[in-house]
């Protein structure tokens, strides 16, 4: 039983590292990327989150990328955001990724791993949140298509009570007009 635990235990520590973002800072300590997740297989697309540039527009470059990540103000966080897909011929290996911004080559710099393609992928994680609308009404609804609770099963006992009570004295009424 401990054996499995443990097993568990260093099997979800594994998925953790392999899917959290890993902040590369840059030497001069300008700023930083969050590549995530960081270690990927060929053909995956990655979130780049930069900081460190003060304007709001940038490129991030990678010989690992398909074509440079346009980097736009993040709409959550004081940071740059961009969407990067690995080359899908892309060999094995740690990849540099440099930050033009600011008028600046190479301003910030990061890494991104790219696994081999018998690695097994990470989980795929969500982008960003989908901005569909509606607001609070999905809890909403979330509460009506529940089902019925404690509350609905007591008054179905309960009127189930009385529809039987109604039957007893029904039954018993005319038991007694039949007789005389």
């Amino acid at each position: 039983m401990r054996t499995g635990l443990l097993a568990l235990s260093a099997a979800g520590a594994a998925a953790v590292l392999v899917t959290a973002p890993v902040a590369a800072q840059a030497a001069d300590g300008g700023g930083s990327i969050a590549v995530t997740p960081y270690a990927v297989p060929p053909g995956t697309e990655v979130d780049l989150r930069v900081s460190g540039c003060e304007g709001t527009t940038g490129r991030a470059y990678s010989d690992a990328f398909v074509s440079p990540g346009v980097l736009a103000p993040s709409a959550d966080q004081p940071t740059l955001f961009a969407e990067a897909r690995v080359k899908t011929s892309v060999a094995p290996g740690n990849y540099e990724i440099k930050v033009t911004c600011d008028g600046v080559d190479g301003k910030v710099k990061g890494t991104v791993r790219v696994l081999d393609h018998s690695s097994p992928s990470p989980r795929p994680t969500p982008t960003a949140p989908v901005h569909a609308g509606g607001g609070g009404a999905a809890e909403q609804l979330a509460a009506v298509q529940d089902g019925p609770g404690t509350r609905h099963a007591l008054i179905g006992l309960g009127l189930t009570a009385v529809a039987a009570v109604a039957v007893a004295f029904r039954s018993v009424r005319r038991r007694r007009s039949s007789r005389q």
